[in-house]
């Protein structure tokens, strides 16, 4: 009898561990639209208005599992988004998507290319991986706040950013904005023109035009 009780405990134990491992998700499909659209932000807060419709090649997409956490899923692939001035721009770009918080993290993209209007054009290719907007409005906010020691509030628009190359290999970041330059004053725009250190992320230089 005790033996049957037993063989009975062990065979419950054994049906519930597997019903609990095919209740298990897929998390491949989650991953990958996750960081799509994790990709999809970071290129719209980094192009601004020179991205649009952004859009991806399923084909593209690999998904490899970390080494060195088993909760994460490394994800890579292709897209490409219309470009303001006509034709569209293709990119790639890699990012990690943790199955147990359900966060992304490490996305980085790379224009490769242009089509259509453009297609015999080699898109410039900024390097974004060591640099945020954030740094260099907080660059900005620093100068603005010399200029005019009594500023209220300071607001930068995330859509006019513009991203160029300069004559010392450098990448600048341009932008507008409004300030209050005194508590009790109406706000007012101003333009900003950020220079940074691809490889760093270094600030260099930054000019303001109110």
């Amino acid at each position: 009898m005790n033996s049957i009780i037993r063989l009975s405990i062990l065979f419950s134990c054994l049906g519930g561990a597997a019903a609990a491992g095919a209740a298990l998700p897929d998390t491949a499909p989650k991953a990958g639209e996750r960081c799509e659209a994790a990709v999809a932000e970071t290129i719209r807060r980094m192009r601004g208005r020179d991205a649009q419709e952004v859009e991806f090649v399923g084909a593209k997409r690999a998904l490899t599992p970390a080494l060195d956490d088993e909760d994460e899923t490394a994800v890579k692939g292709e897209g490409r988004y219309r470009a303001a001035a006509g034709g569209a721009v293709s990119f790639s770009y890699s990012c990690a998507f943790n199955a147990r918080t359900g966060a992304t993290s490490g996305v980085v993209f790379r224009d490769t290319g242009r089509i259509g209007a453009a297609a015999d054009t080699v898109a410039w290719q900024p390097d974004l991986s060591q640099f945020t907007p954030d740094a260099c409005e907080a660059a900005t906010a620093a100068a603005l706040k010399s200029k005019y020691p009594r500023i209220g509030t300071i607001n930068f628009d995330a859509g006019t950013r513009q991203l160029r190359p300069t004559a010392s290999d450098n990448t600048s970041l341009e932008g507008r904005g409004a300030l209050v330059r005194a508590p009790g004053m109406n706000a007012a725009p101003f333009s900003y023109r950020c220079e940074f250190e691809p490889r760093g992320g270094k600030v260099v230089s930054v000019q303001t035009r109110e």
